[in-house]
């Protein structure tokens, strides 16, 4: 393999992975890989159905650039406990238990620097970059910096808003919430999956090794609940009205090409927080650090750059 392949493809030997259960007992996996002599600490959560390992070459740049990287699976994916009896089905009934759960591990992750005088990241891409922002606007967490990768604050519906809103809210009152919005048989391709993700086949690929490995991690398709929950969660931050009380210093990284959330979205809440903004045009797709090298080191270089700042 080559240099980065066997990055992506390889757990680091440094980094170690443990159980987390939050108040109520539920069960999740824990990724932690302390830098030597850090400047600072990232807590990076994922987006709707990934796992810690699609991101391990990000997590090596941090860590070589001196932040240590903590992650966990949110409930209902990956390597935590699911949400319901198939676990191939991405569920999530009340998006308010994620926000308890990043409560939860934050308040515990802030002690565990027991001097206190590091900087304490929060990065989160696509849904996990909606959970930050909802949890840092709702009093939830407190970092010092937050990073938010494509973030999940609209939707791309394929039927358009209006509509797309009214098929999910039908789905559920036919009681539906808890079944897949597609078979396996019936979903996006593969090809139409890797262009809404990355334009990088190989780093796409990556995904499936894994899944190769551990067929447990794997997740399908979102839950028609799932939806209902992300549309209300969606709302409900859009109207909240300490947004635009927000004091915590943010950089926002949008694919305006995104197929799967809206950047126009992103862009109006980055204007109403004061958000540093980094566009990417048709060039980028929705996971920008899993790109092709010209789209993903730039986006990398914004966050040293930003996170150079922070740690000054």
């Amino acid at each position: 393999m080559t240099d980065t392949l066997s990055l992506r493809r390889s757990f680091p030997a440094a980094a170690a992975l443990s159980r987390w259960h939050a108040p109520d007992g539920w069960e999740h996996r824990r990724f932690d890989w302390a830098a030597e002599s850090p400047h600072g600490r990232v807590l990076f959560q994922t987006g709707r159905a990934d796992v810690i390992e699609k991101y391990l070459e990000v997590f090596a740049h941090l860590v070589a650039r001196g932040w240590s990287v903590t992650a966990f699976d949110w409930r209902g994916q990956g390597g935590s406990g699911r949400l319901l009896a198939d676990p191939h089905v991405g569920h999530g009934g009340n998006f308010s238990i994620l926000v308890e759960d990043l409560r939860a591990f934050w308040a515990g992750w802030r002690v565990e620097d027991a001097a206190g005088e590091l900087p304490h990241i929060l990065l989160g891409h696509s849904m996990g970059g909606h959970l930050a922002l909802r949890a840092v606007v709702e009093g939830a967490v407190d970092p010092d910096a937050l990073i938010l990768v494509a973030p999940m604050l609209g939707l791309r519906l394929p039927t358009g808003a209006l509509l797309g809103a009214g098929i999910i809210g039908l789905m559920n009152a036919l009681g539906r919430a808890e079944r897949g919005i597609w078979e396996a048989k019936e979903g996006p391709g593969h090809h139409t999956r890797q262009r809404n993700l990355t334009h990088d086949v190989e780093r796409f690929e990556d995904e499936g090794y894994w899944y190769t490995q551990q067929p447990e991690l794997a997740l399908g398709p979102p839950s028609w609940g799932w939806l209902a929950s992300a549309l209300r969660s969606i709302r409900a931050l859009n109207r909240d009205l300490r947004l635009d009380q927000m004091k915590v210093r943010t950089l926002m990284l949008i694919a305006e090409a995104d197929r799967l959330v809206d950047p126009r979205a992103a862009i109006g809440i980055a204007k109403r927080i004061g958000a540093r903004v980094e566009c990417f045009g048709p060039e980028a797709a929705h996971e920008l650090l899993r790109e092709v090298d010209p789209v993903r080191l730039r986006a990398l270089a914004a966050i040293d750059a930003f996170l150079d700042g922070v740690a000054a």
